[in-house]
């Protein structure tokens, strides 16, 4: 047996005689107690099997610190049991012992001191030397066991011997440079491991540790040495200590962590010739030849002129005799890979960066707590926020808190004097009953003359002009603060994971690539490209010229703005908005299914923006159960005030989907009695069945023949027709938040497994994402079902886990669950298993998170998609109806009650990418898994490897031992010296 890639090898002794002196003889070389373990009183609790009875167990691990020449990772149990009959007797000397089958192999740095300790014991010993391989030694145990120890490497590639001070405990090394030369010229190849470094530069950004930690595990996994440069630019220049080895533990715990760990740090010296030759001399001498950089456009501009001059530096290095000839052959290029960190969303060519969502919250959650004490007072609040050439942050606080006025660098309010306009808007909206006014300001903010917009200004103009008690709050750097929400978490992974690969395939003459989100995706494009647009937003801004940069940010901004001054801002708009009598419906918006963060959000939306078209909102309460009994009522513009921020459902909701529980004839009945000419319906499956069954009866019913849209609003995220549903951002923040408490109840109980259980029905999704935002250990989900197999494959890589940590260090794990995996393998069957076969050395507990993974208060992202769904939903409406309207107009033969017969007006409107886009019901039936509710498809389901490969599972596999191992490099050698 290969000590490597066996979580443990058992061993069993039937007295305590020979138990005790089997014990001794391990100690002797090298081996310690990691847990003992004696028979209990209680038989649950007892270590029992069918067959045999343990009365102790003993889990024996090396300790690499210790005096012995051993250097495997390798840990023994040995049991004393009463149910062996006898131990092994040694085979006959006479006996070659390398044809035994099974045989325990032991790596020594010493074999003449190996020699010496087994003569000294008296343990039988077969000598095996070869002048071609290095000496061999078997020898017997007390039980029989045939041990092998050699000086020969159990894999190509590794150093078996002591971990230098910067090294983990059991982390075998690499073959430094030397030694892969001498084993190179005597024909044994292994090419030695791509170094990778990663720096974290500029302003600071929650993710960015979320992002070190996904470079440095999936580098090790593919098989390199991963390096973090500490306090960015600054510690390339300074070298030393400052560019440090990592390992897979380096990184434990970091994925909850805000900011970055490997700090950040202004460097003037790098912005100078000599500082960037500084620089390169310190990558070379750690034999980096690739960097992975995290930052804004600033640090990443530096980047690339540092790989612009890589050549030059290297030419100067050697000809001043600072690096070898051979040094400067082998780095002669230098790969360099962005990643965006930006808490201002500021980067040109991609749709979001990491930070920007978590800054988000931090605004909301400022302004709705600001929301309380200006309703309590009737006051003004002017909020300044972060954004000096970028008001995305500015314009989606102001989607997502509701607030009266924006003001942003891109769009200028478009008069000269802006005041007079403030003033109407502000005064119109407390005319309409508001006991509050918000005004959000991007720092950066400009008029049309390129004049600042001041916080304070706007505060002296609410309050001399309209008598307002106004208030100036700047929050100032805790927009950067606090654990990274979700939606930043897996962001960042995913984003690592590709700049790695990114890493591997590049080319000497490939320009230096940005990872980015596009259209849900995440892809890669020339970084110096997208900061030179980065830069033409100031330029354009410098120069007046607005709409360009409005088309230079993402492309949902100008879309965005124009949602927020449709659904915020009363009566502010021209004839051409409005539409004609004869084109405004009234449109009815119902909530079906289990409530989830956003619907009122979009329902707030829909009211506002229709009546500013000119329709007639009405709200159905209690989804078609309610229709039917006819509870609806009138919706105004001030009703919806304050509903963007309220989770759950104002209007109450159900599961009764009409036709099948509800009577069809009386929905049909009530449509055409309440003259409903467009049903908006927010929710989720129930919904889809819905729109499935409306279709169907159209033929029965002409007042069924009116536009009828779905909009996604789900946490299961199980809708088809959209990539995201209303909730599913709340709820995974919800789960993110839980398990970031539950997992340091794991922590503080050393060893401690907890099963968590999320909702998802029978799709996978909160289980998938969630275990990437919070570094699960695994997900069951029931795309993939469990089986038997299964979970010992996972007591296994548990087991080898906690072998591997440092007993004082112990850290405890999470395992999450969907609700509906399987009806036998329940969230309690899976805990019990894992406990008992845990062996007591790690314990096992519980956690169904419930509802309350519906969340509170609607995350910004949700608040935001809610709005631009709603608005989408509304001219989805207008569209399909105008058409009929215009017809009736003409000939003046009123109003029909059918206003389409067109199987296109019968849709789901969801997110499709960057896009909202509706598809028709009868496009989306054959891609339905209508049984599982469910779409047949899932774009998330490729995220799924990344949990486990993010944990280290396989990385204990004898196949995978080399990749482990390859965490540690020549370097450290170096460094000790």
């Amino acid at each position: 047996m290969q000590a490597d890639g066996f979580s443990y090898i058992s061993l069993r002794a039937n007295s305590p005689a020979k138990f005790e002196e089997t014990l001794r003889f391990y100690q002797e070389f090298g081996f310690r107690k990691c847990l003992d373990q004696l028979r209990c009183n209680d038989k649950a609790q007892a270590d029992i099997n069918e067959d045999e009875e343990h009365l102790r167990n003993v889990w024996l691990k090396l300790d690499p610190s210790s005096s012995n020449n051993m250097v495997n990772d390798l840990v023994l149990k040995l049991c004393l049991s009463t149910c062996v009959v006898d131990s092994r007797k040694p085979p006959n000397e006479d006996i070659d012992w390398g044809l035994e089958e099974q045989v325990i192999v032991l790596i020594t740095k010493d074999i003449d001191k190996t020699r010496s300790q087994l003569e000294k014991l008296g343990v039988p010993m077969q000598k095996l030397v070869n002048t071609s391989e290095p000496e061999k030694i078997y020898a017997a145990d007390p039980l029989g066991n045939i041990l092998l120890f050699s000086s020969q490497v159990a894999f190509p590639g590794l150093l078996h011997e002591s971990s230098s001070n910067n090294s983990r405990e059991g982390s075998p090394k690499l073959l430094s440079d030397e030694e892969y030369k001498k084993r190179k010229e005597s024909g044994e190849h292994h090419p030695p491991p791509r170094k990778i470094a990663i720096l974290t530069s500029g302003g600071d950004a929650p993710g960015m540790n979320a992002c070190v930690r996904a470079v440095v595990r999936y580098g090790i996994s593919k098989g390199c040495a991963m390096y973090a440069v500490y306090e960015g630019y600054q510690g390339l220049v300074d070298g030393g200590n400052q560019i440090r080895l990592m390992d897979w533990k380096s990184v434990r715990g970091w994925m909850r962590v805000g900011g970055t760990s490997i700090g950040t740090a202004r460097c003037k010296p790098f912005q100078t010739s000599e500082g960037r030759l500084k620089a390169a001399e310190n990558l070379i001498k750690e034999g980096i030849d690739s960097i992975i950089v995290c930052g804004g456009d600033g640090s990443l501009t530096g980047a690339d002129v540092f790989r612009s001059e890589w050549p030059s530096h290297v030419e100067n290095l050697k000809k001043n005799d600072r690096i070898t000839t051979e040094q400067a052959e082998q780095h002669k290029h230098l790969t360099i890979v962005g990643l965006v960190g930006s808490i201002d969303n500021d980067m040109s060519s991609t749709d979001i960066t990491i930070g920007a969502v978590t800054s988000l919250h931090r605004i909301c959650e400022a302004v709705d707590s600001i929301n309380t004490t200006a309703m309590s007072h009737s006051r003004a609040f002017v909020v300044e926020v972060m954004g000096r050439h970028c008001g995305w942050l500015a314009l989606m606080a102001g989607i997502a808190t509701g607030a009266d006025f924006v003001f942003i660098p891109e769009r200028p309010p478009g008069e000269e004097d802006w005041r007079p306009r403030l003033c109407d808007v502000a005064q119109r909206h407390r005319q309409m009953g508001k006991r509050k006014t918000i005004i959000i300001v991007a720092e950066g903010a400009l008029d049309t003359s390129l004049k600042p917009i001041k916080s304070e200004e706007i505060k002296d103009i609410l309050t001399e002009r309209l008598g307002i008690d106004t208030r100036v709050t700047t929050l100032g750097h805790v927009q950067r603060g606090g654990s990274p929400c979700a939606s930043d978490r897996i962001l960042a992974t995913i984003q690592s994971v590709e700049a790695v690969r990114a890493v591997l395939t590049s080319k000497p003459d490939t320009p230096s690539p940005l990872i980015i989100s596009r259209n849900n995706q995440i892809t890669s494009t020339s970084l110096m490209k997208a900061v030179e647009l980065t830069h033409e937003v100031a330029k354009a801004i410098g120069e007046k010229k607005f709409a360009r940069a409005m088309e230079l940010r993402d492309p949902q901004f100008a879309e965005e703005f124009d949602a927020f001054t449709a659904s915020t801002i009363l009566d502010d708009f021209s004839e051409n908005f409005v539409l004609p009598k004869h084109q405004r419906i009234r449109v009815g918006i119902l909530h079906i299914g289990a409530p989830s963060g956003g619907m009122n959000a979009a329902t707030r939306t829909a009211v506002r923006y229709a009546h500013n078209r000119g329709h007639h909102p009405v709200l159905i309460y209690n989804g078609f159960s309610g229709l039917v009994r006819g509870t609806i009522e009138d919706a105004t513009w001030i009703g919806v005030d304050g509903w963007t921020s309220h989770g759950g459902s104002e209007l109450g909701t159900n599961r009764d989907v009409p036709g099948i529980d509800v009577d069809m004839g009386m929905v049909a009945y009530q449509i055409q009695k309440n003259k409903i000419q467009g049903l908006m319906i927010i929710g989720g499956f129930e919904g889809f069945s819905s729109l499935v069954e409306l279709e169907k009866a159209r033929q029965h019913y002409p007042s069924l023949c009116i536009p009828i849209c779905h909009l996604p609003a789900t946490i299961s995220n199980n809708v088809p027709g959209t990539d995201y549903s209303l909730g599913t951002d709340t709820s995974l923040n919800a789960i993110v938040s839980a398990c970031d408490a539950i997992g340091q109840s794991a922590r503080s109980s050393r060893r401690r497994v907890f099963v968590v259980e999320v909702q998802g029905g029978k799709s996978g999704y909160l289980a998938v994402e969630g275990g990437i935002a919070c570094s699960a250990n695994t997900v069951y989900i029931p795309e993939e079902g469990i089986s038997l197999s299964r979970l010992q494959s996972d007591v296994k890589h548990l087991l080898a886990l906690y072998f591997d940590d440092d007993p004082d260090m112990s850290e405890g794990r999470i395992i999450l669950r969907t609700e509906d995996v399987s009806e036998t393998y329940t969230t309690d069957v899976i805990s019990n298993i894992l406990k008992d076969e845990g062996h007591r050395l790690f314990d096992s507990r519980t956690a169904i998170l419930g509802h309350i993974q519906q969340g509170d208060t609607p995350s910004p992202l949700d608040r935001i998609r809610a709005t631009r769904s709603a608005i989408k939903c509304i001219e989805f409406m207008e569209f399909h109806s105008s058409e009929a309207l215009d017809k009736a107009y003409l000939s003046k033969q009123g109003t029909p009650i059918e206003l389409t017969q067109c199987e296109d007006s019968v849709a789901v409107v969801g997110i499709w990418g960057a896009d909202v886009r509706s598809n028709s019901v009868k496009s989306l039936l054959p891609v339905t898994d209508m049984k599982n509710r469910k779409p047949r498809s899932a774009w998330w389901f490729e995220h799924r490897p990344l949990v486990d490969l993010l944990a280290g599972r396989g990385l204990f596999t004898p196949e995978a031992q080399q990749l482990i191992a390859e965490q540690r490099n020549a370097g450290d050698e170096d460094k000790k010296s």
